[in-house]
């Protein structure tokens, strides 16, 4: 079924996380670990999930980054460190892709919405920076949806809230456990590789998989 609105994760799918480097630094804390506090804020979320808990994306991170730098700066500088960088995820630019992409995604008449572990705020931010709010009808999170992904609930609310059956609704992702907690909700899914090896072989396949969102709308317009 060819969908008619996608839905795209936000995190590393539309954002460049490398921009919190300089904060990283900033911070005193080493710009490397970037990688390694997003999946610990990711992981603790997921646990929380399937614990039958949850918190917001912005209380784990801010933790996880005052845990971090343990040893390199004073408790009240770790605490001051950890707004910093939390503060600065609606201030990184999209990856270069996106522009073009979304532009040619709203040209074939797709409705575009995001769905997100962290905030709506950040995502006004980071969207209204690349000049692209305007052509996103609306944005979700998880907080909304009171679970994180890749829970069956926050892709039913995503559902709910397009007013569409889940058959109609396409995922874009870059993390191949968002693409399965979509597919396993009934949702279309589209993986975007950005120079991945490979889709992991035990997750359910994508519908779809492009190298950038680009190519995601060259292949979406051939079947729109």
């Amino acid at each position: 079924m060819t969908p008619e609105v996608i839905v795209f994760d936000v995190n590393e799918t539309l954002s460049d996380m490398s921009g919190l480097d300089a904060r990283l630094t900033d911070a005193s804390i080493p710009a490397d670990s970037v990688r390694g506090w997003f999946t610990a804020v990711l992981r603790d979320g997921f646990v929380l999930t399937a614990a039958g808990g949850t918190t917001d994306f912005g209380s784990i991170s801010g933790e996880e980054l005052r845990r971090r730098p343990e040893g390199v700066c004073s408790p009240d500088r770790a605490r001051t460190a950890a707004r910093q960088v939390v503060d600065g995820i609606g201030d990184l630019d999209v990856h270069p892709d996106v522009p073009e992409g979304i532009h040619r995604l709203r040209d074939h008449g797709f409705r575009l919405v995001t769905m997100t572990d962290g905030s709506v705020s950040s995502t006004d931010r980071l969207l209204r920076r690349a000049g692209l709010r305007e052509h996103f009808e609306f944005l979700l999170s998880s907080r909304q949806a009171r679970t994180w992904k890749p829970a069956r609930t926050a892709y039913q609310h995503v559902v709910r809230e397009t007013r569409l059956t889940a058959g109609r609704v396409l995922l874009v992702a870059v993390h191949p456990w968002d693409v399965d907690g979509a597919r396993r909700a009934g949702l279309g899914a589209a993986w975007i590789r950005r120079s991945a090896p490979a889709y992991p072989s035990y997750m359910t396949p994508p519908t779809l998989i492009a190298e950038d969102l680009v190519d995601l709308a060259s292949q979406l317009a051939e079947i729109h």
